[in-house]
């Protein structure tokens, strides 16, 4: 490489690092990724305490990362390369067959592994009431013919078989119940979590352990909401040449009341009157949140069936689109999500009536929640 060819790259490199900056500088911290769906990372406060820990240095890292200028367009631009040259992946999710993408499900830490299935064994001791414990294994497990040949993929399987030899409550793996149908649409292709119809074969799966008759599917009616979904992995992949998926629902929700337990600034509780079905999500990028209105610490959804007992159902999001069809055979459902609730279940349970109790998580939220821990308490 000759002397003059040197200065050149090297000039057009550091060209690049000020334009970079500059436009850095320039543009505005965004506060939330519509595209990926999620809180962007700002700017770290600086102190002497962060810099001697190396906080700073981390956060600022991750906050150079997700106020980059233009970031969704490289996150995009990258994903295409990839493909270009060959590789089937992109940032964890892997490039699949009929237009599919599937999030690479990692080997688990062991010890936070063993740590969330004694927590759920703390819980059901103290629960007073029948406890059931499920996990959901997601596509990497059901649809892994759809992989690329020879993917690196932990075997979801074995977390299931720990956990079934683990747990003192009655253990549900739903493998089998989304297996059999795993040539349907039971996952969305964008998305990680399962579409309503993948919902209906897990609440057929949950029956028997928590003493219903499932309502046969053909006496729904199924309604599609949307034909243009594009979920969390689809943001997070950078591809943009899948095509979008459809929501469908099945359950009407005639009947049916839906209230966010929440506490203002003061501490001060209040209730917030949610959906079984919010459509305005429907125009937004987070279309998923249609099902009870997204998000929350705890919710209350009230069926009409005042006959029928009361479920508490500790779960992640994969319940939100399993709550509809569980309607019909409980009069109360009390939804408890531990990344923002800290109440005390067992004391929730004694002080609300509540008849049984449901933990169910998708396998890969399970062994990476960090939070379980209060569901001990």
């Amino acid at each position: 490489m000759s002397k003059k060819y040197s200065i050149f790259l090297t000039a057009l490199f550091c060209a690049f690092l000020g334009v970079a900056v500059t436009a850095n500088a320039l543009t505005p911290d965004r506060e939330f990724s519509d595209i990926e769906n999620r809180a962007l990372a700002q700017r770290p406060a600086l102190s002497w305490k962060t810099v001697r820990t190396g906080a700073f240095m981390s956060d600022y890292e991750s906050y150079i990362t997700d106020q980059f200028p233009a970031r969704d367009g490289w996150t995009a631009a990258k994903a295409y390369l990839e493909k270009a040259v060959g590789k089937q992946e992109n940032n964890g999710v892997y490039f699949c067959d009929d237009s599919t993408l599937i999030t690479r499900f990692e080997e688990p830490d062991q010890k936070r592994l063993a740590n969330n299935i004694g927590y759920v064994n703390t819980f059901a001791d103290k629960a007073g009431v029948p406890v059931t414990f499920g996990l959901i294994p997601t596509q990497a497990s059901v649809w892994a013919d759809k992989l690329p040949q020879g993917a690196p993929n932990y075997d979801q399987k074995l977390v299931m078989q720990q956990a079934a030899q683990s747990v003192s409550p009655r253990f549900v793996d739903l493998s089998a119940a989304l297996t059999s149908h795993k040539d349907e649409p039971i996952f969305y292709r964008t998305d990680h979590h399962w579409t309503s119809l993948g919902a209906y074969y897990g609440y057929v799966g949950l029956a028997e352990a928590l003493g219903y008759t499932p309502v046969p599917l053909e006496q729904y009616t199924k309604t599609t909401v949307s034909t243009e979904f594009y979920g969390t992995v689809f943001s997070s992949s950078g591809v943009r040449w899948v095509k979008p998926d459809e929501m469908d629902t099945y359950v009407p929700e005639d009947g049916i009341t839906v209230v966010s337990h929440t506490y203002d600034s003061k501490g001060n509780p209040v209730e917030e009157p949610r959906q079984l079905y919010d459509k305005s999500y429907l125009s937004k990028k987070d279309k998923y949140s249609m099902f009870l209105g997204g998000q929350q610490s705890l919710g209350v959804v009230k069926t009409g069936n005042p006959d029928k007992p009361k479920l508490l159902l500790i779960r992640d999001s994969y319940s939100d689109s399993l709550v509809p069809f569980l309607t019909a055979h409980f009069s109360e459902i009390h939804l408890m999500d531990f990344r923002y609730c800290k109440l005390s279940p067992s004391q929730y349970i004694a002080e609300n009536g509540i008849n049984q109790a449901l933990v169910l998580y998708s396998v890969p939220n399970f062994v990476s929640d960090a939070n379980l821990l209060w569901i001990g308490r």
